[in-house]
């Protein structure tokens, strides 16, 4: 059995921001190159994960395929029309099938409209229903998010986290669209409700046979929802595969030290993983490294790296990777073995509190030459009775009681 069509086909696709300068006469001196150049594609049915450091791009990336940003350059092509060269009277009617979950429950919602008005505004928008029919169509999708429809009177502010987040959900569905971009729809509820939240996104999937973007933060969540996953590193895509092999064989540096920052619930084996600690700060959108965008903080950097922008290629069936280590795997290896041998320097010949055996004998010999004899209270009990002393105390005494 083959694999599934694509449903979205992104090629090339941009999202550049300009930057101004000047008040009465403004020119543009920059821009913040939020997305450059991603190219991947979203088959029918799946839900493609999308995880990276916060100002990567990623809710760029889904506003910009759902054509809520106009894209700098680009395709997007969607059943055979490429969104990015429709104008807004053709691009209308696609909107149906194009959705999205932002990540603020609260925030997307118009605190001065009903539940009812905010999930009926997409029907009226599209004109699809009307009267008692646009009413029972919303009392309808909110028994199918999990809301009692006897709210539909209520106001967001009268509602929880959870259940906000449900009525954005019900919101989506309205149009019946076949792709949502899930905007970290997560992020902002508490561990228990997210489950919730992610069980009842792949109920509705299967049930209406959706396709999602999922875009998180959380590596275990997006695991668990997703079938494939795709990596971004300053707006450019740095690994794609399945889930699995994304978190068992990571061949970028990047997705390395991602997966190794995800806690494991085995003590014995989380002991004794090695965390990939990067350095430094993510370089500026405004102005981008050379090359490869990743070399500033890549264990594995070298001379190539700094001048040649990697191609983002496929390395094994199904799991494309951007990366000049495809080249040249020996210099992967001998970074391994560095990193293996620097983390395991410390624990060499130490003592319980990490200071070599040899030091701890020399310390210990210092005390003992360096403490003072412990005085015996026999010897003190000898010293009190000393004539000297008792001759002291006495005359001390006499000169107390004489006269003035």
């Amino acid at each position: 059995m083959g694999e599934p069509e694509p449903l979205l086909k992104i090629r090339d696709l941009k999202m550049h921001f300009p930057v101004y300068r000047g008040v009465f006469i403004r020119r543009e001196v920059n821009r913040v190159r939020a997305v450059d150049g991603l190219s991947f594609d979203i088959r029918q049915g799946e839900t493609l994960g999308l995880v990276g450091e916060s100002g990567c791009g990623k809710s760029t990336t889904g506003r910009a395929i759902i054509q809520l940003y106009r894209p700098t350059d680009g395709e997007v092509i969607f059943d055979g029309d490429d969104l990015c060269k429709l104008d807004e009277d053709k691009l209308h009617p696609l909107r149906r099938d194009l959705q999205m979950i932002f990540q603020d429950p609260y925030a997307s919602l118009n605190p001065r409209m009903t539940v009812g008005d905010i999930i009926a505004e997409p029907l009226r928008v599209h004109k699809l229903a009307k009267g008692k029919e646009r009413r029972e169509r919303v009392q309808e999708l909110m028994d199918i998010v999990g809301l009692d429809p006897r709210f539909i009177r209520r106001y967001p502010h009268e509602f929880s986290g959870g259940q906000r987040q449900r009525i954005g959900i019900a919101r989506a569905l309205a149009c019946e669209p076949r792709f949502i971009v899930c905007d970290e729809p997560i992020s902002a509820l508490d561990v228990s409700i997210q489950a919730q939240i992610m069980n009842l996104m792949e109920d509705l999937q299967q049930q209406f046979d959706l396709t999602f973007l999922f875009i998180a933060h959380d590596l275990a969540a997006v695991r668990h929802i997703s079938d494939r996953i795709a990596v971004m590193y300053l707006g450019r895509l740095a690994e794609l595969a399945d889930g699995e092999s994304i978190y068992t064989n990571p061949l970028h540096p990047y997705t390395e030290a991602l997966m190794s920052a995800v806690p494991i619930p085995d003590p014995e084996i989380e002991r004794e993983r090695t965390q990939i600690v990067l350095e430094g700060d993510v370089p500026s959108p405004l102005n981008p490294p050379t090359g490869c965008v990743f070399h500033t903080r890549c264990p594995y950097a070298w001379e190539r790296c700094k001048m040649e922008t990697p191609e983002f290629q496929e390395a094994e069936p199904g799991h494309q990777v951007a990366c000049h280590l495809l080249d040249e795997p020996e210099r992967r290896k001998q970074g391994a073995v560095e990193r293996q041998t620097t983390s395991a320097a410390p624990t060499e010949d130490t003592a319980t509190d990490g200071t070599p055996d040899e030091a701890v004998e020399e310390s210990s010999e210092i005390i003992e030459e360096t403490e003072e004899p412990t005085t015996n209270p026999a010897e003190t009990e000898e010293n009190s009775d000393k004539p000297g002393k008792t001759e002291d105390s006495s005359s001390s005494r006499e000169d107390a009681e004489a006269p003035a």
